[in-house]
Order: structure tokens, then sequence, then C-alpha cells
């Protein structure tokens, strides 16, 4: 057979886990229509098994009967699942309603952005006095992680929920305000949960940042990350190594297969081995959607080893990605998910001839070194558009330099997760793995700080089909022999990146002309988090930095603002100063709040020796902005109640000028609210407040009706969270107030003229 056969013969599985792909997509995107769907695509499945006994083509209409079923199968898996989530999106939960949640928790315990986060499902829900047995999954934040809370424990969660989407995996997304341990995980997930927490102290006192890596590389726990390196590991395209995938799991599976092989044991005792072995991993790591894959994957060969027909790359990732979508159809909206599958299907479909390209011009082991990264970053940052609309133009050199090292921090941290019992043995091979990845660390500072790092591109699906022709074109150009086709992709190429990076700078212009001239107060669209600007005269304030820097420096482009005179930081969670260094440089005075760790003091440090002021500042400290005055109401001095983090926020006001009378209220909940009126620091109303915490419904009404404000700023983005609640919207339009958000108006611009206050949103109607 020839390797052109070979290849379409692998490749036949392909079409059915896509069509098993679209019907899980399509189920849970409609879930009172699962049923219906289910038994369409069963009759389609059996008539197209009919027409394929025929001698009408069998081949063919055999594998569209495969895929039919798959996608039917996946349909009915959500069918049957649909009235036990339905039981729990019906629960009485609106109104900001406490709720209590006895809950089994069936995720790793993460770090977001301003709070901790897992999954869980839940075994019955608390509303009052009545109590509900209730199953379905739900997704649980708290702010500080609970000792003993870890993957297979079962816990009691108080606080509000709010309904997820439809398609996604949970039913409803909680914001506990308590939490209790009923149950601390048992069995074999409570031992890996001593190695996992156990590997995260061996590596303590080691170098940071290397140190936090280490846990992330060999087991998949990034509880120990600093949230610097971990944007700088996204930024040059490296944050796939800590995210447990294919790579650990064929390493993992790969020693064990060869130290039972050495051993000289049989075929079915290897394959024993490297099953157990991979079980047994997943377990250590948590069963992630790369790692379920991966583990999929590592089975099915394992069983064609077993069997002695070792088939197709291709073939065992579509026969996974068909068991897997069938287990759990949700998978289908998963973004790590896709990645994952698409990432190994590149390597499997596109490295070699890559390779074979690179290496006319290039020595071949440096050609096969490059092709691995560039197939990878080619296949999947069409997809990581869709989060971030960037291109890293160093991710395949970091990757190229990384990668190395990634294998031995791997193993060598697993070595000392297992040597936990033998305290001296384990620490010894945590600072011998600590060299490997700091190695990974400094490439990845190194990268992110790279001029031209990465470039901006185009947003959404617009910007998924550009940069997808890219990758193609590029491959094209890489990899083929045939001279007009190079040709003809090499133009479609440059086309494609002229129009496409050309696009942000032509944009920017264009938004600057239609920007209004006279604005003062201006709330950036930068995400989930907080950047408002206030002007007067020439002198500028800005009032957080938003999640991430692109975003920032993008509006601060969009509205030529070059220097900032007066940085206020509310609070440090990420949502408000993760853009922090699109500023350093760019900012005289660095006004913040209590200083909750070492990180902040770091951020902080950066702008001094960029020669910046810092001033941390509190209640009945005030100052001047151009003709304005602006005042600190909040925090008290030295609060020995609300110490930092939300309820610590500064909130400030701006008045006395041309510039509306505003209030920004920072992440405040509504009983550091209530101490706020308290504290009687309030002595007028505004015309603008800036509403807190993104409109959630932690809010206390009596203080927005003491603000009495004619314009209401939400600061909010794309969100998990339920932002902005219905709760405060209703107040704020029972208080008659214009309620404007930047998710869906965009850029929003207020100013004062002879008519009164002015309102301009860059997506929508001027007001």
């Amino acid at each position: 057979m020839t390797m052109r056969a070979a290849r379409r013969r692998d490749l036949r599985l392909l079409p059915v886990a896509l069509g098993g792909w679209a019907g899980a997509g399509a189920a849970i995107s409609f879930p009172e229509h699962a049923g219906t769907l289910a038994v369409a695509l069963w009759v389609s499945a059996a008539l197209a098994l009919a027409i394929a006994s025929t001698r009408a083509g069998p081949t063919v209409f055999a594998l569209i009967a495969v895929a039919l079923a798959v996608a039917g199968a996946t349909a009915s898996h959500v069918a049957v699942a649909q009235p036990a989530r339905d039981a729990v999106s019906g629960l009485q939960i609106t109104g900001g309603r406490s709720v209590t949640f006895n809950v089994d928790v069936v995720g790793k315990i993460e770090r977001s952005a301003t709070a901790f986060r897992f999954d869980a499902i839940t075994r019955s829900a608390t509303i009052g006095s009545d109590s509900t047995p209730v199953s379905a999954p739900v997704l649980v934040r708290v702010q500080e992680r609970l000792a003993g809370l870890d993957l297979g424990a079962q816990a009691e969660v108080t606080g509000t929920a709010s309904r997820a989407d439809a398609a996604d995996r949970e039913v409803l997304v909680i914001e506990a305000s308590t939490i209790r341990l009923v149950r601390a995980p048992t069995g074999p997930l409570a031992v890996a949960a001593a190695l996992r927490t156990g590997l995260v102290e061996a590596v303590d006192g080691l170098p940071d940042p290397g140190a936090g890596l280490v846990p992330g590389l060999a087991v998949g726990d990034t509880s120990a990350v600093t949230e610097d390196l971990d944007q700088q590991m996204k930024a040059s395209s490296l944050s796939h190594l800590t995210a447990v995938s294919g790579a650990n799991c064929a390493l993992v599976v790969g020693i064990a297969f060869g130290i039972a092989a050495l051993c000289g044991a049989r075929r079915g005792i290897r394959v024993a081995a490297g099953l157990i072995t991979l079980v047994g991993f997943i377990v250590l790591v948590s069963p992630e959607p790369s790692v379920v894959r991966a583990g999929a994957m590592a089975a099915i060969a394992m069983l064609g080893v077993l069997l002695g027909r070792i088939g197709a790359g291709m073939s065992i990732l579509s026969a996974s990605v068909c068991v897997l979508l069938v287990v759990d159809p949700w998978l289908a909206a998963s973004l790590g998910f896709a990645l994952s599958a698409v990432a190994t299907g590149s390597l499997l479909l596109f490295a070699g001839p890559l390779a074979d390209g690179m290496s006319k011009w290039m020595p071949a082991p440096l050609a096969l070194a490059l092709s691995v990264p560039l197939a990878a970053q080619l296949a999947c940052g069409p997809l990581l558009i869709l989060i971030e609309p960037t291109v890293p133009l160093v991710g395949v050199l970091a990757n190229l330099l990384a990668g190395p090292a990634a294998p031995a921090a791997t193993v060598l941290g697993l070595l000392s997760c297992l040597a936990l019992p033998f305290p001296v043995l384990a620490q010894g091979l945590a600072a011998i793995a600590w060299l490997p990845a700091a190695w990974i660390a400094g490439t990845a500072d190194l990268s992110a700080r790279l001029p031209g790092a990465s470039i901006g591109w185009l947003e959404g699906m617009p910007g998924l089909i550009a940069l997808a022709a890219t990758g193609a074109a590029i491959g094209i150009v890489l990899a083929t022999r045939r001279h007009r086709l190079r040709r003809w992709a090499g133009w479609a190429l440059v086309t494609i990146i002229v129009v496409a990076a050309g696009a942000g700078p032509f944009r920017t212009l264009i938004d600057r002309t239609r920007a209004p001239d006279d604005w003062a107060i201006l709330a950036c669209e930068v995400g989930q988090g907080d950047a408002v600007l206030v002007r007067s005269g020439d002198a500028i304030m800005l009032i957080d930095t938003g999640p991430e820097p692109e975003p920032l420096s993008a509006c601060l482009d969009r509205f030529a603002i070059e220097h900032v005179d007066v940085l206020v930081l509310t609070h440090f969670d990420m949502d408000h100063r993760g853009g922090a260094d699109a500023l350093v440089g760019r900012a005289d005075l660095v006004l913040h709040g209590p200083v909750p760790d070492p990180e902040a003091t770091a951020m902080l440090a950066r702008f001094t020796s960029a020669g910046a002021r810092t001033q941390e500042v509190s209640a009945g400290q005030g100052g001047v902005l151009g003709e304005c005055r602006w005042r600190v109401l909040w925090p008290k001095p030295r609060d020995p109640v609300y110490p930092s983090g939300n309820d610590a926020s500064v909130v400030i006001d701006v008045t006395g000028c041309r510039v509306p009378d505003a209030i920004f209220l920072g992440d405040l909940s509504a009983p550091s609210q209530r101490s706020l009126i308290a504290s009687r620091t309030i002595d007028r109303t505004y015309s603008v407040v800036k509403v807190a915490h993104h409109g959630s419904a932690d809010q206390d009404h009596s203080l927005y009706r003491q603000l009495d404000a004619a314009v209401a700023l939400v600061t909010v983005g794309e969100n998990t969270y339920g932002h902005p609640r219905d709760e405060i919207l209703d107040l704020l339009r029972e208080e008659q107030a214009i309620v404007a958000r930047t998710d869906s108006s965009g850029d929003i611009a207020l100013w004062r003229d002879g008519e009164g206050i002015r309102l301009w949103r860059s997506r929508g109607e001027d007001g």
C-alpha cells in the first residue's frame, strides 16, 4: 500500500469525529430539543446503514452511518441528563437569594483572577427551610481556599447562584460567601491530593519563578505560579507546558512500558503496566479535558498494541474524540479540549511535511525540531484568537528553547512527588527539577519582554478565519514542492498579513476620528475589569488598568493618551491591576490601597524604578487634577475589618470642575458599602457613579439611592458570574439612572455641555 493510500485510510474516522462533535454541539446548545435530535440522528443512521448494506458505495454510507450514530449517542446523553439539569436550573435563585448547596468536588481547585474556582456535582440545595435533592454540575467560586478542599471532597457551600449558558457543562455558577468542609477526600483521591500538596511544599523555598513551575510541569498544579509568570507563559505560547496533556501522558506511559519491557515482561503485562500507570497519573493530575483526551488516546493505543494492530495516529485521535464526546457531550464546547485535539492532529498531519520542506534549506535535525512547535502554533493560533486577538511572534522560538527542558522537569517533578515519604530525597529531586523549570521560566520572561513579541490581530470569527488562512499559506510555502502553488500561497500570505495586521492601526485611526474631542470621563472596554479615565484640561487620571495590558494599551491608543498624571489602583485583584505593565514609565503618581502580598509590592516597585511616585491612600486624603478636586472616601486607615481585597477598594470622587461630578466604587460589597455610608464621608449626590464590582448582586441599595446619579457606568465584559445582575440593573432604572455598559456599548465617554451631560458609546447611539 502506498503512503498516500495509507494516509487516506488513516483519515477515514476524521469525518466521524467531526460529525459527532457537531451533533454534541447542537445537542448542548439546544438541550430542550436534544431528544428530538437524538431520534432523528438514530433514524438517519439506520437509513445510512441500510444503504451501506447494498452495493452502492458501502464504505461511504457506512462511515455516514457511524458518524450519525456517534452524534445520536451524544444527543441521547444530553436528553437523558436534561431532567436533572432542569431541576437544578429551575431552583428559585433570583433576587440574590442565599442558597446552601451540598456538593461533591470533581475538579481541582484553580486560582482565577479574583477568586478560587472548582467544578462540583450537587447533592442537595437548601433555600430557606426547604431542602431538595438535586444532582447536576456546577461551578463554585470562593474567595479563599479551604484547607482540605480538593478533588474528591464533599463540601457545604452557601452563597448566591446564577444560571450558566445552555452550552456550558455547569448548570449554575455559585458565588460562595461561606464554605464548610463536610468530608475530606478519601482513598486514591486523598493520596493524590496529598502528593500534589506535598510537591508544592517540597519546592517551597527554592528561588522563584522556577519553583512554582515544578508542580505545574509535573502534575498540573499551578497554585504556586505567580500571576506575572502566568502572563509571561501565555504571551510566549508556553502555557501549554503546565496544562498536563498528551505529551505528559505519552511520557509517563512510555516510561512504564519501557521499564516493563526491560524486565522481560510479555506484551500483555507491558500493556497492563502502561494502562495502570496511565490511570494513576490521571488521578494524580486530575481529569481535565486535555488529560482525559490524552488518556483515552493512550488507552486505545495500548489496546492496539495488545491486539497486535497498532493503529494510525489520526485513527486513534478520532476514535478517542468520539468516545469522549459520547461520555461527556459538553466537551464539544470546551476550548481546552478543542486545542488539545487540534494540537495533536496538527502534529500527526503537518509536522512531517513541514520538517521535509524546511530541511531543504536548513539542517534536518533543526527542521524537525522547529516543525513540532510550528505545526502546533499554526493549528492552534486561530482558536486562541477567540480568547485574545494577538499573535505571539516568538512562540515557535520560545517553544524550541523551552521544549527540551519540559520532559526533564516533568519526570524529575514526578519522581519528587512519589518520593515524598522520604523528605530528603524528595527535596533533592525537586531541587534538580528546579533547574529545567527555571530555564523555562527564564525563557518565558525573556520572550515576553522582546520588542514585537506579539502583534494585534482581527477579533472574533474574522480573526480566526484570517489566521487560519495565514497558517495554511505558511504551511504551503514551507512544505509544498510545487513552485506555482508556493508562489500563489506566498502572495496570499503577504496579502492576508498586510490586511489583518494593518486592520488594527487603521481601525485605531478611524476610532480616533469618531471619538468625541470633549470627553471628560471615559470607561474603556477592556473585558471583565475596570479602566476608567478622567480628564481635566491636559491632566489625566486612570482608575484601574483592567485585566491585561493589551486591551488597555489599545484604548489609550484609540484616545491618543500617551501619559497619565495619576494612576489609581483601587485594589490588587487581576481584573483591576492586570494591565499595569502598560502604564509603567507612563504614570507620575500611583495611588493605591492596602498592599496584600509581595507580588503587589513588586508591581509597585516597577513603577518606582520607572520614575513614578507611589502612595498608599485612605479616607480623608485628596488632591487636584487640573481644575478638579479628588478625594479618597474609603478605606479607613488600617481598618482591621477590611484589611485588603474588594472591601478595601479605594473609593474616590472627582468634583468641582467641568467634569461631571463622579464617584468610583471599586469592588465594594454590600457590607463595606454600608460601612462607607456609616463613615459619613459621602456628603453630596453625584452625576455619575461607577457601579461597584461590575454590577454584582452584592450591593447595598440605600447607597445608590443616596448617590442619586444620573448615569451609571457598569464596567463589565464576558463572564460566568452573571454580571451585571438584574437586581442592580432594576434598582438603577428605578432611580431613573441611564445605564451604560462596556460589554454592550464598548468605550463609553461622558462630558458636560450647555445642555447637560452628554453620553457617547463606541457601539451604540449617542445620548
